[in-house]
């Protein structure tokens, strides 16, 4: 995430980059992928046995609680799909390959740091209980954090090197140094504040020669970000010599192409520097690409604002693709994961890792038959990519799904099933009645509404999707592991009917 080599080095120089903030007081902008990742490894849960999530949702609670006493009024973005470009490929495969060997190693008893599959949905879970404010951005939510942060005027709290290439009239608090279980008073009040450093652009640029801060994102693009890691950018670097760091080679590629772009006037100037270094032949198509990748870091044209008003928001590209207004509406609210935005848009998903033993198949093979469904739901839509309209029909039906074979990943294709229209149009879904979504839901589990009749009410979910995970070849599951699921059920049931006899 972010940009190779750069969060350590400017938290290295610290006292030259870094002011200290005593935040109250105002509104702040927060990173949620960063927020959730960076409260699910830096809390002392446990990360091996799918996921301690009532010691998560209390620590989500208890960061939440700080900024309330300090009169900060949090406004929570979270990523949503892949670019719809989907640049960023290579880069999610290897991070996919990383989380795979990172839960293989917790699943043997060593160290990593994978979030359990559901760590997401219980951050929303906890934001909703506690009335945060919050968005789902339509693909990745760094530049929607940035205009939205510097069009409220306030800092931006994340943990992502890309905030330090845009120019944020508030700044930029790294999680690292937001000290939010340490809440101080100020002097002769009992108001408190939550001791933070900010990081200054300004003096970023200052400590490089007085260096144009618009040459930021090109720097960005050839130290290596998540969107261009070519090779060609080495035979660029090795070719230009960079100046060797004053720490050695640790910061040699950071501080060596910060030095020797800070003698660039503009960034034009300094591509056209970047490009001589290259064969003729190639120069415009990587500069093309350069530019391209530029340009992620200017503002973007979605207002999240206008989410906080008036409970939507206008995305370019969502309405490109003339999606139904419902969907980019529970999108927005979060209602609908990425993975259905990703589904729609790409007809690819990525199946996270958990860890699990890497021996057996990956934990999502069971619901796959599920997936065929929702893939069945999202291609009965009148307006789908012109790409699926167009497509032959075993194509239009294949969807990819990443997913962890063994110790790596694999691309396996999956094919949607066909539904009958007339129940299940996209665009007219949520005005199906009642009845029907529930025969929909309980033919996906394979369950009949007979078997559900006792059940009350709040078990009658879990019980549907007990018997489809029974159901299932892949399950394997012994008396003792239905046991031990139906008493997980059955606590919270029983602790409430405990504790209101206890009142009388």
């Amino acid at each position: 995430m972010g940009i190779r080599g750069l969060m350590s080095f400017v938290e290295d120089y610290s006292n030259e980059f870094f002011m200290d903030l005593k935040l109250r007081d105002t509104k702040i902008i927060i990173d949620g992928y960063s927020l959730f990742h960076r409260l699910c490894f830096n809390s002392n849960l446990e990360l091996r046995y799918g996921g301690d999530y009532d010691s998560f949702a209390d620590v989500v609670q208890n960061f939440f609680e700080s900024l309330f006493a300090c009169r900060i009024s949090p406004y929570v973005v979270l990523d949503g799909g892949c670019d719809i470009s989907d640049k960023k490929l290579t880069t999610l495969k290897d991070r996919a390959r990383e989380k795979i060997q990172a839960a293989h190693s917790l699943s043997v008893g060593g160290g990593g740091n994978v979030c359990p599959l559901l760590i997401r949905e219980v951050f929303i879970q906890v934001l909703i209980r506690l009335k945060v404010c919050f968005v789902q951005s339509f693909s990745e939510a760094d530049r929607d954090i940035m205009t939205l942060a510097n069009h409220w005027n306030c800092p931006v709290l994340s943990s992502d090197s890309d905030f330090c290439i845009f120019d944020l009239k508030s700044g930029f608090c790294p999680l690292n140094s937001f000290q939010w279980r340490n809440l101080n008073t100020v002097k002769n009040t009992q108001d408190y504040y939550i001791p933070a450093k900010c990081f200054s652009l300004a003096a970023f640029c200052h400590y490089f020669n007085n260096m144009n801060k618009s040459l930021l994102p090109l720097f960005a693009v050839l130290c290596g970000n998540d969107h261009v890691n070519l090779s060609i950018i080495e035979t660029i670097l090795s070719k230009a010599r960079l100046p060797l760091s004053s720490k050695g080679r640790r910061y040699h590629r950071v501080q060596g192409l910060l030095n020797w772009l800070s003698h660039f006037d503009n960034p034009a100037e300094a591509l056209d520097n970047v490009l001589k270094y290259l064969p003729k032949k190639g120069r415009e198509d990587v500069k093309e690409l350069l530019y391209c990748s530029m340009e992620e870091y200017q503002p973007s044209q979605v207002k999240l604002q206008d989410f906080f008003l008036y409970g939507t928001y206008v995305c370019p590209d969502a309405l490109n693709l003339g999606l139904p207004e419902w969907v980019l509406v529970a999108l927005a609210k979060g209602q609908l994961p990425p993975f259905i935005s990703d589904a729609l848009v790409l007809q690819r998903t990525f199946l996270h890792t958990q860890v699990e033993n890497m021996q057996r198949p990956n934990a999502h093979r069971i619901a796959q038959p599920i997936r065929q469904i929702i893939y069945g739901l999202l291609l009965n839509s009148p307006s789908l990519p012109e790409s699926t309209r167009n497509a032959v029909p075993s194509q239009r039906l294949a969807f990819n799904e990443v997913e962890r074979i063994s110790k790596n990943i694999k691309t396996s294709v999956v094919y949607a099933k066909q539904l009958l229209k007339d129940h299940s149009d996209l665009s007219k879904l949520t005005e199906l009645p009642l009845a029907r979504r529930q025969i929909l839901l309980l033919e996906a589990l394979k369950v009949n509404q007979v078997v559900l009749e006792s059940i009350p009410a709040l078990l009658k979910l879990p019980i549907a999707v007990t018997c489809y995970w029974l159901q299932s070849t892949e399950a394997k599951a012994k008396l003792h592991h239905l046991q031990a699921l139906l008493l997980g059920m059955l606590m919270e049931p029983l602790h409430a009917i405990i504790n209101c006899s206890g009142r009388f």
